[in-house]
């Protein structure tokens, strides 16, 4: 089989943080039956792109960019309680959550919103408004690139799912999902304790049980009021994760600093919210030419037009420091930065 391949391609359409940046290879991946024939003509780097949004390309690529646009959505198995359902790697994030509440079917209404592919979400563990799509996902059919691309089905505790992690980051370039599958459920949990939603759905009018679709719609529009529209101002979401701490470290922290946000993080330790340690230390609305931290979210980076990828890795390292210095605590970025 003949791959197509382009050379000397922009990417900059291509991730949202809108960067001006170009790869020396580049073709599309459309179909798995593609794949082997793909596979016997690559050579070292490949970087396999998604929807580009979770990641800060920093120069020109030096090798092939193989961007997965594999299509498709299946329903495997529906019973009285709910589904099992399979989409393929390049469908769009929040697309196949709408289809999914358009269904009836719930567990991903907090996560609407997200930009990205179904692809990326096991990867990084997509997470928000207290879940984590590790909590829907069954398994995740990947091609092992250490075996010829051979298919594999890992089941949810083969991934090694945690706090934006997962084997795939843990082995990086090893494994390629094309599908995820996902069990969703016909009863709407109603997690709404999390962030703003109760008090969203209580602004749109919504008392007692809400729907899944209502949940949905409350965290779309507290999405909307905070963070901005790649397509408008380039961004790749929150670029820092939330740090996890030693409770000891924690409770001297909250000593002297009785407002900061903390969640329980498993035994011993305390996760705390970045945002507000980055919003204290004087850099919500910072900008340094082009690159900026948005006004609205401090865990947003953002690209007022031409920033390039290291003018993005300087601002988040000096923010890294600031947050070090005054706080004592490490931020660690989200995005992959080549």
């Amino acid at each position: 089989m003949t791959i197509a391949f382009q050379h000397h391609i922009s990417l900059q359409p291509f991730n949202t943080f809108g960067i001006a940046a170009s790869a020396r290879r580049y073709t599309e991946l459309a179909d798995l039956a593609q794949l082997p024939a793909l596979l016997e003509q690559l050579s070292s780097p490949v970087l396999w792109l998604g929807g580009g949004s979770n990641l800060l390309l920093r120069s020109d690529y030096p090798g092939t960019v193989v961007r997965v646009m594999l299509k498709g959505i299946r329903l495997l198995s529906d019973d009285a309680d709910g589904v099992i359902i399979e989409a393929a790697a390049g469908e769009n994030w929040h697309d196949f959550v709408c289809h999914t509440l358009q269904q009836g079917w719930c567990g991903l209404e907090n996560l609407s919103l997200i930009p990205g592919t179904v692809g990326a979400s096991p990867i990084q563990n997509i997470g928000a408004y207290g879940v984590e799509v590790k909590d829907s996902i069954t398994e995740v059919i990947c091609a092992d690139l250490a075996n010829a691309g051979r298919s594999v089905t890992l089941g949810n505790a083969d991934c090694r799912f945690a706090y934006r992690d997962s084997i795939f980051k843990q082995h990086s370039g090893r494994y390629l999902v094309t599908a995820v599958r996902f069990r969703l459920s016909r009863h709407v949990s109603g997690k709404t304790g999390y962030g703003d939603i109760a008090q969203q759905l209580q602004n749109m009018g919504i008392s007692g049980t809400p729907s899944a679709q209502d949940i949905s719609r409350a965290v779309i529009a507290i999405r909307q009021s905070k963070l901005p529209d790649p397509a408008v101002l380039g961004n790749a979401g929150s670029f820092f994760k939330n740090p996890i701490i030693p409770r000891q470290q924690a409770d001297a922290l909250l000593a002297q600093f009785p407002t900061l946000p903390h969640y329980p993080a498993g035994e011993g330790h305390v996760k705390l919210a970045a945002g507000w340690l980055i919003d204290q230390a004087g850099l919500k609305g910072y900008r340094d030419g082009d690159a900026g931290v948005h006004a609205k979210q401090a865990l947003v980076l953002v690209n007022y037009g031409h920033a390039s990828g290291n003018d993005i890795a300087a601002l988040a390292e000096k923010i890294r420091a600031t947050v070090l210095a005054r706080y004592g605590v490490t931020l660690e970025a989200e995005p992959i930065m080549l």
